[in-house]
C-alpha cells in the first residue's frame, strides 16, 4: 500500500485567489481519496486536488463547509499510459464555472459531476504565510498510489493546460513541455521534473521534505513509459498489486490460483529482457509461476492459471515449464527457484524463442543472442502478442518484478549491470540487442 508523501511549509504570502497546479500522473488504483496535492491551515481549513475513485477532484473546506467541491465526470482507468493533470484556480473570474478549471491530456473538462466553486473572489485558502503544503497524501493519509513527474505549483496566476504541453502534430498525442515559461510566485515551485528530487527545481527555493514512506527513482515516465501489472486483467480480482503495480500479493489466500499480464504486450519482431525477485516463495511445492501469455488468445479467458493455455508458457518454482495445463516435455534442464532468487526472462518474439535463467546464470546454457538456432531456448510460437504473467497460489508468495526501473519494490538493485539503448536498469546485463519492455524499448 502506499505510503510516501512530501510535506513544505509556506515561507511567504502569495496569491489567495489565483494559482496552478499541473502534473503527470500515472495510477496505480482508484482509491476513494488518492490526494495529489494539499494545502491546509492549522485551523483545519484546506483545499485539495485528489483522484476521487478515478475521477479528479478538487475539494476544500472552510470552517468546515465546503467552499469548493468540482468534480470529473470522466475516470481514469488507464493503468499503463500517463495522464497530464493541469487545475487553474482564479476565483476572480465572474462567471463561478471559470473560477476551477480542469483540464486532462490538454483538454478542459466540462462534463462535471460537482459544480460548487468558490464565491467571487474568494480566499481558497492557497499560498499563505506558515501554512503546509502535501504532495502524495494528505498528511500521514489519503496516499496517492501511482507515480508523479514534473509537478508545478504556480502561485499568482492561472494557466492554461496549452503552457505544460502540447499535441504533436503528427501523432495527435498530447506532450510534455519540459520547460514551460511560467512565472512561478511566492510559493511556486517545481519538483520531481528528472528523477526523484524534491529540491525545488523552479527559481524559488521552495523545497520539499520527505514526510513519510519511501520516494522511488523511476525510468517510467511520460516520454516512455514502462510496463507494470494490470489490475484490470480479469483474472487478477483476488490479487493484491503494490508498489507502482509492481509487486503482487495473492491476498485471497485460499488456495486458488490466480494471474495477472502485465499492461504492454511484446512486438511480433521485439526482443525484450525482464527480472523477478523472489521476494517471498511458499515452501517447494507448486505456488507460483512466470512467463508469458498471449494476450490476444487467452486474457479474455484467464480465471485462474494462464498456463492452462496452449499458448502461455510459465516457469514453475518446482523446476518444471509448464503449457496447456501440463509439464513440457524435454524440458528436465529446468531448475526450482525460492526466496531471494531473481529470475531472468528473455523473449526473441522473431524466432518463437523464451530464454529464462537465476541469478546470472541462463538455463540449459542459453544463448539468448544466438538468433534461429535458439539455442537453449524453449521453443514457442513466434510473432504473438505475448505479454509477461505470473500465476500465484498462496497469500505468501510476493514476486516483485523490474521492467527496466532499477528496483525490487522499493530496494534498488545491487549491483546493475549493463543496459539496453533505452534507459532500463537491471541486477544483471541485457543481452546485446534486446530492450526494456517499455514503449522506447518496444520501437527501438
Amino acid at each position: 500500500m502506499a505510503s510516501t508523501y512530501l510535506t513544505k511549509t509556506n515561507s511567504g504570502t502569495g496569491s489567495e485567489t489565483k494559482a496552478t497546479f499541473s502534473a503527470w500522473i500515472k495510477i496505480s488504483n482508484f482509491g476513494d481519496d488518492n490526494t495529489i496535492f494539499r494545502e491546509y491551515e492549522s485551523s483545519g481549513n484546506y483545499i485539495s486536488i485528489k483522484l476521487k475513485s478515478g475521477a479528479i477532484q478538487v475539494y476544500g473546506q472552510n470552517n468546515s463547509s465546503a467552499f469548493v467541491n468540482v468534480k470529473t465526470e470522466r475516470l481514469l482507468r488507464d493503468f499503463n499510459g500517463w495522464y497530464h493533470a493541469v487545475v487553474a484556480i482564479d476565483s476572480t473570474q465572474s462567471t463561478a464555472a471559470d473560477r476551477i478549471k480542469i483540464y486532462i491530456n490538454g483538454v478542459q473538462e466540462t462534463a462535471l459531476a460537482s459544480t460548487t466553486y468558490p464565491g467571487s473572489s474568494a480566499n481558497c485558502k492557497i499560498n499563505q504565510n506558515n501554512e503546509v503544503q502535501t504532495i502524495g497524501g494528505a498528511g500521514s493519509s489519503e496516499y496517492f498510489d501511482g507515480y508523479l513527474s514534473h509537478v508545478h505549483w504556480v502561485d499568482g496566476t492561472a494557466y492554461a493546460a496549452s503552457t505544460f504541453g502540447s499535441t504533436d502534430s503528427t501523432t495527435g498525442e498530447w506532450k510534455i513541455n519540459t520547460s514551460p515559461t511560467i512565472t512561478m510566485g511566492t510559493n511556486g515551485f517545481t519538483i520531481l521534473k528528472d528523477g526523484n528530487t524534491i529540491t525545488d527545481q523552479s527559481s524559488n527555493s521552495n523545497n520539499f521534505s520527505l514526510g513519510g514512506g519511501t520516494l522511488t527513482k523511476s525510468e517510467d515516465c511520460p516520454d516512455n513509459v514502462f510496463a507494470t501489472f494490470n489490475p484490470l486483467a480479469p483474472s487478477s480480482s483476488g490479487l493484491d498489486i503494490r508498489n507502482g503495480n509492481t509487486h503482487v500479493f495473492n491476498d485471497d489466500n485460499n488456495n486458488a490460483w490466480q494471474t495477472v499480464p502485465a499492461t504492454l504486450g511484446i512486438t511480433p519482431t521485439a526482443k525484450i529482457y525482464w527480472e523477478i525477485k523472489c521476494v517471498n516463495v511458499w515452501g517447494s511445492g507448486s505456488c507460483e509461476m512466470h512467463g508469458i501469455t498471449d494476450l490476444d488468445n487467452t486474457i479474455q479467458a484467464l480465471t485462474g492459471q494462464a498456463s492452462d493455455n496452449t499458448t502461455s508458457f510459465a516457469w514453475r518454482n518446482d523446476a518444471s515449464f509448464r503449457t496447456n495445463g501440463s509439464t513440457i516435455s524435454g524440458t528436465t534442464w529446468a531448475t526450482s527457484y525460492t526466496t531471494g532468487d531473481i529470475l531472468m526472462f528473455a523473449l526473441d518474439n522473431a524466432n518463437g524463442a523464451l530464454y529464462a535463467g537465476k541469478n546470472g546464470t541462463w538455463l540449459n546454457s542459453g544463448n539468448p543472442t544466438s538468433g534461429a538456432s535458439k539455442t537453449g531456448a524453449l521453443s514457442v510460437t513466434a510473432g504473438l502478442n505475448y505479454a509477461p504473467h505470473s500465476e500465484l497460489k498462496y497469500g505468501s508468495d510476493k514476486p516483485a518484478y523490474n521492467f527496466g526501473n532499477g528496483y525490487y519494490v522499493t530496494t534498488a538493485v545491487s549491483s546493475a549491470g549493463t543496459s539496453a539503448s533505452t534507459p532500463g536498469i537491471f541486477e544483471y546485463d541485457i543481452p546485446t540487442s534486446y530492450q526494456p519492455l517499455s514503449t522506447k524499448g518496444l520501437n527501438a
